[in-house]
Order: structure tokens, then sequence, then C-alpha cells
């Protein structure tokens, strides 16, 4: 009973380490993030406390990394299996953006605004892991049913998340005062301008 209750509390902890990482990272950057400013903000009494869950700051930000893309790809199979249709489904992945960037801006700068590669330099990039493999195989379909224009599906793919992605850097970034959700139609319909066959 209580190493269930052990294990239970260094789950919570766990999770507490990366929370607060996220946000001190989406709000100071990486490197200006210490493991002290990340104990405070997780509640920890120490900075070496957190030596008992991750030995350095960077597997810190590896397992937010993996967590986020994760959590991306299982929420992008739900969306593939919703809607039969690649404008569907690349639909459904807008929203899924704009709605992150609203509800959970922390995950979005992670993902959009600060450079992985920096302080994960071993990690993928964001394009050879399996959520974004997914969408281009979406483009491609969409392309090879004659939906999208026919052009290299990492071209068709760059074209339109570069629109929504630049949206949404500048929510995130206070360039844009409103929230995503008030861009998002009109985002939507450039974007899929940018690539749909006419």
């Amino acid at each position: 009973m209580d190493q269930e209750k052990d294990t239970h509390t260094k789950t919570e902890i766990h999770d507490e380490i990366l929370l607060a990482a996220l946000k001190l990272f989406a709000e100071k950057g990486y490197f200006n993030t210490s493991l002290t400013d990340i104990a405070e903000a997780a509640g920890i009494k120490t900075a070496g406390a957190i030596y008992h869950h991750f030995k350095h700051k960077q597997m810190i930000a590896t397992a937010l990394y993996a967590n986020i893309l994760d959590s991306l790809n299982i929420s992008i199979d739900e969306i593939r299996r919703k809607n039969q249709k690649p404008f569907e489904q690349l639909h459904g992945i807008v929203d899924l953006f704009f709605k992150l960037t609203d509800d959970a801006p922390e995950v979005m700068q992670f993902l959009l605004i600060l450079k992985i590669n920096e302080f994960l330099p071993e990690a993928k990039p964001l394009l050879d892991t399996a959520a974004f493999v997914k969408i281009i195989k979406i483009i491609r379909t969409g392309i090879s049913e004659g939906d999208i224009r026919n052009i290299d599906p990492l071209l068709a793919n760059a074209y339109f998340f570069g629109i929504i992605h630049n949206t949404l850097r500048m929510v995130l970034t206070g360039a844009l005062d409103k929230k995503a959700e008030a861009y998002q139609s009109q985002t939507w319909l450039i974007a899929w301008n940018a690539i749909v066959k006419k």
C-alpha cells in the first residue's frame, strides 16, 4: 500500500516537473530556465530533488517533446478515424492547432516558437515525427484524389501549414491581439486556397 502511494506521488511529482518546465520554457526560453526555477515552479524544495526524476534539464525537455508529440499523434489518428476526406482531416488538424493555441499556449509555443534543435540536437526534426509524417500522408492522398494541386507534398505542406503556423506564431507572440479562434476561419480559407486544385 505504501509502495503504491510512493509510486503515485513520484508520478505526480514527475508530471508537476514537466508542467512547470513547459510553462517556464514557453515564458523564458529553454536556456533562460534553470533547474532551480523549475523546482520552485513545481513546488519542490530543492533543485537537487529533481535529480530523482530527471538527470538534467535536457532530459526534461526530451520528455516534454516526446509527450507533446505522442498526444499530437493520438489526436491526429482520432481526426483521421472520424473524417474520410483529406480536406476534412486537414480541417480537423487546423481546428486542433487553433484550439491548442487558445487552450494550451505553452504546448504550441514549445512546438512553434522554441528552436528545439538548439537544445535537443539529437531529436527528430518536427517534420520527421510520426504526427507530421501522417499529415504529409494526408496531403499525398489529397493530391492523388485530385483535391490538392499536383505539387510536391512537402511544398504543399509548407504552403498550407506555413500560413497556419505563422498566424498562430503571431497570436502566441502577441503580434495579433485576439485569441486564435478569431482568425481561424479566414486563415483556413487562405491556407486551403494555397493548395486546393482549382
